[in-house]
Order: C-alpha cells, then structure tokens, then sequence
C-alpha cells in the first residue's frame, strides 16, 4: 500500500484499533488478517484492544451475518453495523469498546505511577 510509509506514524502509542471492512469482498477477508498482523500484533496491542466492523452496506445481502473468520481473527470482537437497521446497537458496541480501552489506560497508568513509588 503506499501509505505504508505512514503506518509506524499511525502506530507510534495507539491504544486501539478498529478495522471496518465489508463482509461481501473475499479480497477484504484477506486484507484483515494484513491489517491485524500489521497493526494488533507486531505493535503488540492485546486482542482486546482490537475491534472488528463487518459493514454491511443499504440492501447487501444478509447472508453474510454469520460470518465465520479464521484464527487468529476468530478471538477479535466481531460487531455487524448496519446503520439503516440498527444504528443505536453499533453506537452501544462502540461505547462498550471505548470504555474498555479508557479502563486498559487507566490500569497501566495505575501500574505505572506504582513502579515510580515502589
């Protein structure tokens, strides 16, 4: 890709990651292990740190819900966002996953102002 050269830029302290792709494009299933293997694992960020989107856009079809994605991507959290269906479900998804990225912060901050004491 030729924003590669950003990606480090990209990475530099990040504390989350989440990929959106759409669940009807094969070439997307194989672009996400990519961007997971780039992105979560190399840096490395913990599997909850990262957040999978399967986009479904206005009148695709719907077969593609119970998506089953091979490991390592089957430990991710896998959300589907449909926003003429379920708009407030997605909203709730994210807020749950902003809350747990705020608390790992919170935590390694808690355990890092410790160290300095101790």
């Amino acid at each position: 890709s030729r924003f590669e050269t950003c990606w480090p830029a990209l990475m530099k302290d990040s504390h989350g990651v989440i990929i959106i792709f759409n669940p009807e494009l094969p070439s997307h299933l194989k672009e996400i292990e990519m961007w997971y293997s780039c992105f979560v694992q190399q840096q490395p960020l913990l599997d909850s740190q990262c957040l999978l989107v399967a986009h479904h856009k206005p009148g695709s079809a719907g077969d593609t819900e119970n998506l089953s994605l091979a490991y390592p991507l089957n430990k991710l959290k896998l959300i589907h966002s449909n926003l003429e269906e379920d708009p407030e479900d997605v909203r709730m998804e994210f807020m749950k996953y902003f809350r747990s990225i705020i608390n790992l912060i919170n935590e390694s901050r808690e355990r890092e102002e410790m160290s300095i004491i101790s």
